[in-house]
């Protein structure tokens, strides 16, 4: 705990001191922004990095005929919803919430409900909410009236699984029994009744279910800190069928139509976390997929529910990359690459028929656009800039650079130059993320571009024990607090100067 806040103190402290580096070639070199206008980036006010934004968080009704969003409510952000189609000046609110922002929402499957999470005065002991986005208001509210699904005063409820094929029903898990454990629930969300699944006597730590919401896996730690996926056999009776160090990682994403076959991660046995393939009935473990280029950790999958198959999958390096998986969603990606140009792009939802797509656009130097893409008529629609009023052409890129520390580890980072600049005689801000195992992504970030709108260069390091590299990286940083992942650190300074 001592070290915990040691590092966090320091990065407090790196952080606030600027240092007057003179950055003036030295031998060194680095990829240089392109000049996107003439002279420095007028000054913005800080509001504009650090409010919130003006929309967030948009989804699609399962159906195709809502869109969500959050946005204020009298200050605070809240669950709003229009018909698609029409401006979003047509949307109503439909959560009101007055203290503290809804944070995580989501539709039900068969869209007759906006469900969301919230707690009370950050005790974190969060409860699932219903409400019925087409129900009129209650005489004097703004919005229609919340359901409280989970309303037992002092519990946390978990959310496992919202499955497509029982659309009244959720799978989640409540310590109202034990305030350590979380046992397993079928819940009705029209009525709010439940039916219990599971006890936790067993230590679980998480609970895995099929398409069809039946209980299937779940996972715990082992006496050594590893983990393992355990087979349920009934509530009473589990059977280990994959383990892992405490070095080494593991976790289930989900299953196949089959019910028998599963999505799961891990670097057992590897340097890098590769997507696996695990069958239930024969125990046959296959290697789907890894970091073509041999840098970084599996990143993610976008999966069709409709066809079952993966349609890509993405991985983390300096940069975001996407490598298509299926002909039609290549050409999709690519059309949408063509319109939207060098941007990251990201499905933020789509409908059950995934005919039509929410489409996230974002870069270093643009907080995020939303775009309504009909994939058959191949029609792209903005829905909203999430913040409108901040302009791209006034911010500093990103640029990824590596460096070699004294030891010879090759240290992955950033570098953000003031726009409009000459890099010489610059004021740098070093800023080392916090965790420490966590890291540093190529993206728009609010603290760097406030910054380096004011002039400033920013130098992000991900020093060893960052996370996403490898588990050679990670161990790299093994009591090495307060050793070489400083020595990172400065020696990132030393190169920059």
């Amino acid at each position: 705990m001592v070290l915990v806040k040691v590092m966090i103190m320091l990065k407090v402290v790196l952080a606030i001191l600027v240092l007057m580096l003179l950055v003036q070639g030295c031998g060194a070199h680095w990829p240089m922004a392109g000049q996107r206008a003439d002279g420095p980036a007028p000054l913005i006010d800080r509001e504009l990095f650090f409010d919130d934004p003006e929309y967030a968080g948009a989804r699609i009704s399962p159906d195709g005929e809502f869109i969500s969003f959050r946005r204020q409510l009298d200050g605070v952000m809240n669950v709003w919803v229009k018909r698609r189609g029409v401006g979003m000046d047509e949307a109503w609110p439909v959560t009101a919430d007055k203290s503290r922002p809804i944070t995580t929402y989501f539709w039900s499957q068969d869209s007759k409900y906006i469900l969301y999470i919230q707690d009370t005065g950050g005790d974190e002991n969060f409860h699932i909410y219903a409400v019925d986005p087409a129900a009129e208001p209650e005489a004097g509210a703004l919005t229609p009236r919340a359901r409280n699904l989970t309303p037992k005063d002092g519990v946390r409820a978990r959310i496992y699984s919202v499955p497509r094929d029982t659309p009244d029903y959720i799978v989640v898990g409540l310590n109202d029994r034990d305030p350590r454990l979380h046992d397993v629930y079928r819940l009705n969300i029209h009525t709010g009744d439940k039916e219990l699944l599971a006890l936790n006597d067993a230590n679980i730590a998480a609970w895995h279910v099929d398409r069809d919401g039946e209980l299937r896996l779940a996972t715990r730690q082992t006496a050594d800190g590893g983990a393992e996926i355990l087979k349920i056999h009934d509530e009473d009776r589990f059977e280990s069928i994959y383990e892992v160090n405490h070095e080494e990682s593991v976790g289930v994403s989900l299953f196949r139509k089959d019910g028998h076959r599963f999505y799961m991660t891990t670097n057992r046995g590897a340097d890098l976390t590769r997507l696996v393939i695990f069958d239930l009935e024969t125990g046959e473990k296959e290697i789907l997929a890894s970091d073509p280029e041999g840098e970084v950790d599996f990143g993610g999958a976008i999966y069709s529910y409709k066809n079952d198959e993966m349609l890509a999958y993405t991985y983390f390096g300096d940069y975001p990359r996407v490598y298509p998986q299926q002909e039609q969603f290549a050409a999709d990606y690519e059309y949408l690459k063509g319109e939207l140009g060098d941007i990251r792009i990201d499905i933020a939802s789509q409908t059950h028929e995934e005919d039509i797509w929410l489409v996230a656009a974002s870069k270093d130097t643009d907080p995020g656009s939303v775009y309504v893409f009909e994939r058959e008529n191949r029609e792209l629609r903005l829905l909203y800039r999430s913040r409108p009023e901040l302009d791209p052409g006034h911010l500093a890129e990103m640029q990824a650079i590596r460096y070699t520390a004294r030891d010879g580890l090759e240290i992955p980072a950033y570098l953000t130059l003031p726009q409009g600049r000459e890099p010489k005689n610059l004021p740098v801000v070093v800023n080392p993320h916090g965790g420490p195992w966590a890291r540093d992504n190529w993206g728009f970030n609010p603290e760097v571009q406030f910054l380096a709108n004011r002039g400033y260069a920013v130098f992000q390091m991900n020093f060893r024990g960052s996370t996403g590299f490898g588990r050679a990286f990670w161990e790299a940083s093994f009591q090495e607090w307060g050793g070489t992942m400083l020595d990172d650190v400065t020696d990132g300074v030393n190169w920059l100067i």
